[in-house]
């Protein structure tokens, strides 16, 4: 699951330019110093107090692009299947597929790496706005652009050298204010358990985003530190019961991206521009995996995993088209622009702010002058290959590292660094036949789509077919193998210029354009945007106060609901499914195939177990694998999708029908105990 939203028969505060009744409904992604507790003991009767916030932030992961959470004192981690099946993959072989196979360490000595993971725990926040303002103030808009990445590195750095702790800057309210996060960080992740992805993801990618669901989409990993698993003071609690229906229950995750905030320009770019395009591209090479996979059971093996999250991808953005096309509420969004600025222009002390709603109209509009050849040269789409990926960190990396710390591109900075070289030991499977595959497909779409003439492709293509030059960088590159990339990594500039690998050849040759590119987007896009979006969000704040959540940004969130249904084309929608179900459904065939596992116990199950739930909690891409919690802070659920009307979240906030879904306690327990015989993880989990 990766995304998800409001109807204008809601009224009263105004939240990022939408009128939203929040004593109606639970809506937001709140962040743990702006909790609205006053509000949720007055709704609800809960007292989410400073000391509930602590126990609960202190056992909140993040993990690579998920959620999770401490459920043990032994660093024991909960999160979805879907999570980690990039350490499944990386952990299989074209003969043998822990994805398809599950995997159970019985011992703590079989516990297997996940060698690309982190986990971050959150421990302090910092706001430093004043400081980045102090240091952009009268600065034209490219000059402030510079200087605010050179300020954040500053404080990164500094933070980082005086904690020894994980600094990020996070930048809410589009730039409106600016935190320095501090995480603890934990690179020695280890795969516990993980279930068959047949029950994981029980219902494929036809049940993908829709409810009633029947998943186990349920994973557990290991934090050490020293060799040692991390001992955790305060893991939360697994309640195996579940919740009840109605019960007030809370989410605590890292929400991804949304763009809630974003002005009516940013949001007709996207519906005319970015998201036609991107489904065009990736329709395309679903198709040409979908092929790849139907040659023999080593091909689907080794592109399930990408398959999977492409056709997750396609959904989500196939969605977001639809609500961006729906002119009911794109015309709220315009007319709540018109209101705020209509309050804007009546407010004698905002008169200096000029139209900051017409920059970012100029920007996009630049941005679509030279946004396809960006997209090729810079963004990825014509280079779709990981080993050339590896190859222009290297290239990049050696550049950049030669460079002042605050003068090098954000991801080469000292803060960066120690994870750049993770990826890069990462002894983790490369298929050639799958690069190859996919690098001739960028290629292809980039002459379709920049032209035979243009320079780059001519360069690229003048004595080659897409195919021929895939197989030669390919077949030719050794950057399949870590000892290699590590190599070229400690040699600096000296050791990428003298090599002559092909893939690091191709990325020395195309670095220059795609530079230039970068800089263009930077000081023609990214400054005057980032200089517009900061005068809307400080006028937003004068007209309208700070009782409202900030567009999510993958940082730690908090948010509340209550467990609920509901009416779908004037049918009730049960907010519980049971195991019996699933067995109904099961066709014998992918995705709807029961795995042995199950069928070989099955008539020790108990049917009647509840599987999957649903909540009306504002939830995004991101929240994935987050706790569901009740208000004691118990574990009642195991965030891991949301419905299909949760995916125009990302623009607004549903009520009516926005639902999340959650694996319930009641079926780990059962998966656990009967199917899996883990009695171990289960008392460890606390389960008596």
């Amino acid at each position: 699951m990766r995304r998800l939203a409001l109807i204008a028969s809601l009224a009263a505060t105004l939240v990022a330019g939408v009128l939203v009744n929040t004593a109606r409904a639970d809506e937001g992604m709140w962040t743990y110093d702006n909790f609205p507790a006053a509000k949720v003991k007055q709704r609800y009767g809960v007292n989410i107090d400073s000391a509930w916030l602590d126990r609960v932030r202190e056992a909140s992961v993040r993990l690579s692009g998920c959620s999770a959470s401490f459920v043990s004192a032994d660093g024991l981690i909960l999160t979805n299947h879907h999570c980690i099946t990039g350490c499944l993959a990386e952990n299989s072989s074209k003969e043998k597929s822990l994805l398809d196979d599950g995997f159970v360490a019985r011992d703590r000595k079989d516990e297997t790496p996940c060698r690309t993971q982190v986990a971050d725990v959150l421990v302090g926040m910092e706001d430093v706005t004043a400081k980045v303002e102090a240091a952009t103030r009268g600065l034209d808009e490219r000059a402030a652009n510079e200087t605010r990445k050179r300020t954040i590195t500053a404080l990164e750095q500094a933070c980082e050298k005086d904690t020894g702790l994980k600094c990020q800057s996070v930048a809410l309210y589009n730039g409106g204010q600016q935190f320095l996060y501090r995480y603890k960080r934990y690179t020695d992740v280890r795969l516990v358990f993980a279930p068959e992805s047949g029950i994981a993801a029980f219902g494929g990618d036809p049940d993908n985003f829709q409810f009633p669901r029947w998943c186990l989409d349920m994973g557990l990993l290991r934090a050490y530190e020293n060799g040692k698993p991390v001992k955790v003071a305060r893991p939360l609690r697994i309640n195996f019961d579940g919740p009840a229906p109605g019960e007030f229950v809370l989410v605590s995750g890292h929400p991804g991206s949304t763009d809630r905030l974003l002005t009516v320009a940013q949001l007709e770019a996207q519906r005319n521009d970015d998201l036609p395009q991107w489904l065009l591209r990736s329709s395309e090479l679903r198709g040409r995996y979908i092929e790849f996979s139907k040659k023999g059971d080593a091909e689907r093996r080794i592109v399930a995993d990408t398959l999977f999250g492409l056709e997750n991808g396609i959904k989500v953005r196939r969605k977001e088209l639809d609500a961006l096309l729906d002119e009911k509420l794109m015309a709220q969004k315009r007319a709540d622009e018109a209101e705020l600025r209509a309050r804007v222009a009546k407010d004698p002390s905002l008169a200096g702010i000029g139209d900051p709603w017409a920059d970012i109209e100029k920007a996009t509009a630049r941005a679509r002058d030279f946004g396809t050849e960006y997209t090729y040269l810079e963004g990825g789409a014509g280079f779709q290959s990981r080993l050339f990926r590896i190859a222009r960190t290297l290239v990049r990396g050696a550049a950049e590292r030669e460079k002042p710390n605050g003068e090098r591109l954000r991801e080469f900075t000292d803060a960066q660094l120690p994870r750049v070289q993770q990826q890069l030991g990462a002894a983790t499977p490369v298929y050639p036949e799958v690069e190859r595959l996919t690098m001739s497909f960028g290629f292809e779409r980039m002459r379709e789509w920049l032209g035979p003439d243009h320079a780059t492709v001519r360069q690229l293509l003048a004595k080659d077919s897409p195919d021929t030059l895939a197989a030669k960088l390919v077949d030719g590159t050794k950057l399949a193998d870590p000892a290699v990339r590590l190599a070229l990594w400690n040699g600096g500039s000296a050791a990428i210029a003298a090599s002559d690998d092909p893939m690091i050849k191709l990325a020395r040759e195309v670095d220059a354009p795609a530079r230039a590119l970068r800089k263009r987007y930077e000081d023609e896009v990214q400054a005057p945007t980032a200089a517009a979006e900061e005068k809307i969000a400080r006028a937003r704040f004068k007209v309208y106060g700070t009782e409202v959540y900030p567009d999510a940004t993958f940082t730690l969130r908090l948010n509340y609901g209550t467990v609920q249904g509901w009416t779908e084309r004037g049918a009730p929608v049960e907010p519980y499914t049971q195991l019996g179900r699933a067995f109904e459904r099961a066709t014998g065939q992918p995705p709807f195939q029961i795995p042995a596992s199950w069928e070989r116990v099955r008539a020790k199950l108990d049917m009647t177990t509840r599987v999957n739930l649903t909540s009306n909690n504002d939830i995004i891409g991101g929240n994935s694998g987050s706790p569901l919690l009740n208000a004691r802070g118990e574990v009642v659920g195991l965030i891991f999708d949301g419905n299909i009307h949760s995916i125009s979240g990302s623009y607004w906030f549903d009520a009516e029908k926005n639902r999340s879904v959650s694996v319930h306690p009641a079926f780990m327990r059962e998966a656990l105990r009967t199917v899996y015989d883990a009695p171990a993880l289960l008392k460890e989990l606390g389960y008596k």
